[in-house]
């Protein structure tokens, strides 16, 4: 294991080792995740085993973050510097991308050089377009970075799901706007994730786009000027696509579209539970306060965290966007996620038992203790919502007067 060290002005020397050091090697695993059913099926001629990789992610996932657990370990503040340039955290963000266009590659030359059944072909876009739809995490990790290469990595690896705006929305737009009402990418109490797609990705789609026109003008540069950068993503996406449907034939649209879509859908799981319903106050000059770490849904489970390049600590990473991902911490009393987020995905597909376990723990945080006037509530929903959990508050300020009167 590797040591980082530094000593410190008073004499005292500080040690960290990372334990998962190794174990983020894992997160290239899951990029060819999808393929792990088409070389099964090449071995036992079985067509089932391609639902491997669906079963690996929602039943092994889920079973794995319980099983495994989490950690709240954080790195010394001291030996952050060193931890951010060890080269070893970023080669494995590096290597990931092409690891997409292979899953993608050779679950396509799969389809369209064997003869499966229509459910075998859904299944393997659907495998494939869930490995894409996370894989937009890698260009997430690398589009908040400040190199040229890290940022070019982005838009090469979100050609992948033909996802090019996603770096500019999500970095000038949703960071700016996260848990606020004007927000597509923040879900809101009572807002089903069937509902929030239909705003979320329209909504992101149009401000990604309208972001990148206003720098381009900044620029004297129209909006179709190749230095757009959604535009430069979505011609290398054009490429890969058309590419595949010249060698594989007409199979090919319906096995993109349906791996696009799957793709999407995967975004949209993961943007609707990170702040789901969760409320920035807004000051009297009428500006949201700045973003901090209860403004988002945290986990520490270990397993998903791996694969997912500490997107889970998702609090500190709003708070701190440029933070890499190895040093990225935990923080006390934070809205906390029961499961990592392929648990979560599942519940959240399940709008009834979503909202009876998440909203809960969302009027229970600190900083809301009941308030309904401190949650991002669906427009629409406050009365019923309001009706439905009236007792909590009360109960709240009960148990405080309560304790008052114990200590007195």
């Amino acid at each position: 294991m590797k040591a980082f060290t530094v000593t410190e002005s008073n004499g005292n020397t500080i040690e960290y080792i990372d334990r998962k050091r190794y174990l983020w090697l894992s997160s290239l695993f899951y990029p060819l995740m999808p393929l792990t059913g088409v070389c099964l099926m090449a071995w036992t001629g079985l067509e089932v085993s391609l639902l491997l990789p669906l079963v690996l992610t929602y039943v092994g996932g889920p079973l794995s973050d319980w099983i495994f657990g989490e950690d709240k370990n954080n790195p010394p503040e001291a030996v952050v510097p060193q931890l951010d340039e060890d080269n070893y955290y970023r080669i494995l963000t590096y290597l990931t991308v092409p690891l997409h266009f292979v899953a993608l590659i050779g679950a396509a030359w799969w389809a369209g050089t064997q003869d499966l059944s229509w459910w075998g072909f859904i299944i393997l876009a659907v495998s494939v377009g869930v490995g894409s739809g996370l894989g937009i995490n890698t260009g997430h990790e690398l589009g908040h970075k400040k190199s040229s290469l890290e940022r070019n990595l982005a838009k090469i690896v979100l050609a992948v799901p033909a996802y090019g705006h996603f770096c500019i929305e999500h970095n000038r737009g949703h960071h700016r706007d996260v848990s606020t009402p004007a927000d597509p990418a923040s879900a809101r109490m009572g807002e089903t994730i069937y509902q929030f797609v239909l705003r979320e990705i329209p909504g992101a789609i149009k401000r990604g786009w309208e972001v990148e026109r206003q720098r381009l003008e900044r620029q004297g540069l129209g909006v179709w000027h190749w230095q757009n950068a959604i535009l430069q993503s979505h011609a290398i996406a054009l490429l890969i696509q058309l590419s595949l449907l010249f060698a594989f034939g007409w199979i090919m649209l319906p096995f993109l579209v349906i791996h696009n879509v799957i793709a999407w859908w995967q975004l949209t799981s993961a943007n609707y539970i990170e702040h789901y319903g969760l409320l920035r106050e807004k000051k009297e000059d009428g500006r949201f306060e700045r973003c901090q770490p209860w403004h988002s849904w945290n986990s520490n489970h270990i397993y998903s965290n791996l694969l997912l390049f500490h997107l889970e600590r998702h609090s500190d990473h709003h708070a701190n966007p440029t933070r890499r991902y190895q040093s990225l911490r935990n923080f006390e009393n934070l809205p906390q996620l029961p499961n990592g987020y392929f648990g979560m995905f599942l519940l959240a597909y399940i709008p009834w038992l979503w909202f009876k376990i998440m909203d809960p723990r969302l009027l229970a945080l600190p900083h809301i203790q009941g308030d309904m006037t401190k949650i991002n509530i669906q427009p629409g929903k406050q009365e019923k919502l309001m009706q439905r959990y009236a007792g909590i508050e009360q109960e709240q300020a009960s148990s405080e007067e309560a304790l008052e009167a114990k200590i007195q």
